[in-house]
C-alpha cells in the first residue's frame, strides 16, 4: 500500500474553510502525487551491459531494457491490466515478473526474454499463488519456487526448468512447514515447522536427507534463519531466543546453539544482513532507529556507501542492485522530501551518472519534513512516530490527520511518502506513530500489543492525539483520522471508541469485524491461525473480548463523518468488512461515502483508481476539516 507540501510562510495562517487564491497557487496537483514513477525499480543484468526499469505505458507499470551506455529503451512487457511491481534477471537473457489478477494476490511467475520475444505464463494455474525460494542466481536455467497448487493452505517446492518450462517436485510440504531455506548451492536444507504457535527450525545436511529437528520455541521467540555461511556447513540467524531485541549469530545445527554474536543493537531488533556473493563475505547489517542505519563489517563495503553519500550529501543512499562482479553499481538516494533518483556508478573508472528521477514534477524545497517524535503513552510506556507540518505553517492550532499504519505487525519509518506529503500540501498537520505492537521495537513491546486491538493499541492512538493537542499543535475541533487494513480498523475504532476525538474519519480496506476476519483469512494464512487466536482473541472462547473490540458492533456510537474505500478482490480483509460497517452506519440513517472498485484487491494499485480515491479523500477532508482542495 502501500506514502507533503507547499505553503508558504505569508499563508499558513490561513486555515480556512474556503480556497483563497493565494493558498490555490500553493496546491501542487493531486495527481503529481499519486502518478506513476517516470522510471523505478532499477536492476541491472548479471554481466554488467544492460539495464533494466519499470516505466509506464498504457497507465500501468512495464518492464524496459537498454544497454549501458545507450539512451535507447526497449519496452519488453505489455502489461495493460496490472502494474508489474515484482521482477528479476534470470541469467543475462531473461526477465522472471510476478504478476496477479484484479488484485486476488495469487500471483503467477512469467518470463520474458530480454529483447522482448517469448513472453511465457511459467505456472498457469488458476487460484495458484507462487512464491520465490531461490532465483538460483548461478544455474541460469533454473529457479526454485513455493506453489500452493495441491493444497491451497501449503506451498510445495518445485524446481523450474525457465527453458522448458518443466516443473520438478523437491519437497512435498507435509502439512505444516511455513517456509524454506536453501544453501549457497541452491541445494533445500532448512525448513520452518510449525503447530500455529511453536515453531520448530528443521535441518539437514543434504537434500536427499530427511529433515531433522534442531530446536522448538514458542511464536513469541524466533531463530529465523537468513543464509548459510559460505561453507555451507552453519547458519547466519536473527534471534530474539532468551532476549528482547533480535540480535544476528552465527547458529551451529551440529550443536543446536548460537556460537557467535555477530551484532546487536540496545534500542532496536536487528534482522538484516548483506553479503558479497563474489567474495563470499558478510559485509554489514542495517536497522531502524529514527532513520535506517548501517553498520558495516567490510572496509570496502564502508568505502563505497562513504563514497556514494559523499556525492549526494543529505540523502538516504542505497545500493538496489550490483552485477555479478561487482563492479558496476545501481544506487537510490531519496529522503522524507522526495521520491528520490537513481544513479549508476562504476567503481573501476569512476563514472557517476544519473539514470532517471522518480517523480521529477514534484518540487522537493515545496515538501514538508518528516519529524521523529515521541510521546509517552497512559500506562508510561514511550512510543516512537513521525510528525509532518504543512511547509511554512508556525505548526500551531493546526487541522490534523492522524495516520495510524498497516500490519498491525509493521511499522512506520522515515522517508517520502506520497499520502502525508499530499495532506500536508492540503494544510494538515499528519502524525504517524509506531503503537505498541510495531515491530522492530523488542519482544516486549511487540507482545504488548496481544489482545489489544480497540484498547492499549488504540489508547497509543488516541494518546497521540491528546499529546499533539497539549502541545498546541492540533486543533481539538479539526481532528480526522485516515488509515489502510490495521489502519483502517484503527479508524473504525477510534470513531465508535472515542466519538467525541475525531470530527471525521477515512477507512481504506479496513477490518470491522473481529469474528469475519478471522473466518475469512486466506487459506496460505491457515498454518499462523492458531499465533493469531493468541495475537487477536479466540472466536469460540474469547467471543465477548473480540465483540467488545469489533466496531460494527458498537457502529450507534459512531457520530462522525466516515468514507470507506475497498478493493472487491482482497483477499486478506474481504469486501464484507466494508459492507458490514457501511449497512450498519446507513440503518441509521447516517449517510457514508462508500467506494469500491471492482478490479481492486488489498488497496489501489491502478493509477486512475488511485486518483479517484484521493480526490474524493481531498473533498472528504476539505468539508469536514478544512482542509485545501483542488
Amino acid at each position: 500500500m502501500t506514502k507533503f507540501i507547499l505553503l508558504s510562510t505569508v499563508l499558513a495562517v490561513v486555515l480556512c474553510f474556503f480556497v483563497s487564491p493565494l493558498w490555490a497557487e500553493g496546491l501542487i496537483p493531486l495527481e503529481d502525487f499519486f502518478r506513476n514513477p517516470e522510471k523505478s525499480g532499477f536492476q541491472i543484468s548479471p554481466d554488467g551491459t544492460r539495464i533494466s526499469y519499470r516505466a509506464s505505458w498504457e497507465r500501468r507499470l512495464n518492464i524496459f531494457v537498454q544497454d549501458i551506455g545507450s539512451d535507447e529503451a526497449k519496452r519488453i512487457t505489455s502489461a495493460a491490466e496490472r502494474d508489474i511491481l515484482a521482477y528479476f534477471w534470470a541469467g543475462n537473457n531473461r526477465i522472471l515478473y510476478l504478476q496477479d489478477s484484479g488484485g486476488d494476490e495469487n500471483y503467477h511467475l512469467y518470463a520474458v526474454n530480454a529483447d522482448g520475444s517469448e513472453v511465457r505464463d511459467l505456472t498457469p494455474f488458476k487460484d495458484v499463488r507462487v512464491t520465490i525460494i531461490d532465483r538460483l542466481e548461478d544455474i541460469e536455467d533454473e529457479v526454485l519456487i513455493g506453489m500452493n497448487r495441491r493444497d491451497p493452505r501449503l506451498f510445495d517446492v518445485y524446481r523450474l526448468n525457465l527453458a522448458s518450462g518443466d516443473l520438478t517436485l523437491i519437497e512435498e510440504n507435509p502439512g505444516d512447514i511455513e517456509g524454506w531455506l536453501t544453501d549457497h548451492d541452491g541445494k533445500l536444507r532448512v525448513a520452518m515447522r510449525t503447530d500455529g504457535v511453536n515453531t520448530s527450525l528443521l535441518y539437514r545436511d543434504r537434500e536427499d536427507h530427511p529433515f531433522k529437528t534442531l530446536l522448538t520455541t514458542n511464536f513469541r521467540e524466533s531463530v529465523a534463519p537468513l543464509f548459510f555461511t559460505f561453507d555451507n556447513k552453519k547458519l547466519y540467524v536473527a534471534s530474539n531466543l532468551g532476549r528482547d531485541k533480535s540480535a544476528i549469530y552465527i547458529f551451529d545445527p551440529r550443536t543446536a546453539v548460537h556460537e557467535e554474536l555477530l551484532f546487536e543493537h540496545p534500542e532496536v531488533d536487528v534482522y538484516r544482513l548483506f553479503f558479497s556473493r563474489k567474495r563470499k563475505l558478510v559485509t554489514g547489517t542495517g536497522f531502524t532507529t529514527d532513520r535506517f542505519r548501517y553498520h558495516f563489517f567490510d572496509e570496502q563495503r564502508s568505502s563505497l556507501q562513504k563514497e556514494l553519500e559523499s556525492r549526494l550529501p543529505g540523502y538516504e543512499v542505497t545500493v538496489t542492485s550490483m552485477n555479478k562482479n561487482e563492479d558496476k553499481v545501481l544506487l537510490h538516494a531519496g529522503s522524507d522530501r522526495t521520491q528520490g533518483s537513481y544513479y549508476f556508478y562504476d567503481t573501476v573508472t569512476g563514472e557517476f551518472r544519473k539514470l532517471a528521477d522518480l517523480s521529477p514534477w514534484l518540487p522537493e524545497d515545496k515538501m514538508a519534513p518528516m519529524m521523529p517524535v515521541q510521546y509517552t503513552a497512559r500506562d508510561g510506556l514511550t512510543i516512537h512516530g513521525y510528525l509532518t507540518l504543512p511547509a511554512g505553517s508556525d505548526g500551531k492550532n493546526l487541522p490534523v490527520v492522524i495516520n495510524p499504519h498497516g500490519g498491525p505487525w509493521a511499522r512506520d519509518t522515515w522517508g517520502f511518502d506520497g499520502e502525508v506529503q499530499f495532506l500536508a500540501n492540503r494544510g494538515l498537520a499528519v502524525l504517524q506513530m509506531n503503537f505498541r505492537g510495531s515491530t522492530g521495537y523488542g519482544r516486549t513491546f511487540w507482545e504488548a500489543s496481544f489482545k489489544q486491538w480497540g484498547r492499549a493499541m488504540q489508547d497509543d492512538i488516541t494518546d497521540g492525539v491528546k499529546w499533539l493537542i497539549e502541545q498546541g499543535i492540533a486543533d481539538p475541533e479539526k481532528v480526522g483520522i485516515y488509515g489502510g487494513s490495521y489502519g483502517g480498523y484503527a479508524v473504525l475504532a477510534g470513531l465508535a471508541f472515542t466519538p467525541d476525538l475525531y470530527a471525521c474519519g477515512v477507512d481504506y480496506v479496513g477490518v470491522s469485524n473481529l469474528f469475519t476476519l478471522l473466518e475469512t483469512i486466506p487459506p496460505y494464512w491457515e498454518l499462523g491461525r492458531q499465533m493469531m487466536y493468541e495475537q487477536i482473541g479466540h472466536p469460540e472462547k474469547e467471543k465477548e473480548l473480540l465483540k467488545a473490540a469489533s466496531p460494527v458492533f458498537h457502529a450507534d456510537r459512531i457520530r462522525a463523518p466516515l468514507f470507506v474505500a475497498q478493493g472487491a478482490n482482497d483477499p486478506r480483509v474481504k469486501k464484507a468488512e466494508s459492507d458490514q460497517i457501511v449497512e450498519a452506519m446507513r440503518k441509521r440513517g447516517v449517510d457514508v461515502e462508500y467506494m469500491v472498485k471492482d478490479n481492486e484487491g488489498h488497496g489501489f494499485l491502478n493509477e486512475e483508481n488511485r486518483f479517484d480515491f484521493y480526490r474524493a479523500m481531498e473533498r472528504f477532508h476539505a468539508k469536514h476539516l478544512g482542509s485545501m482542495a483542488e
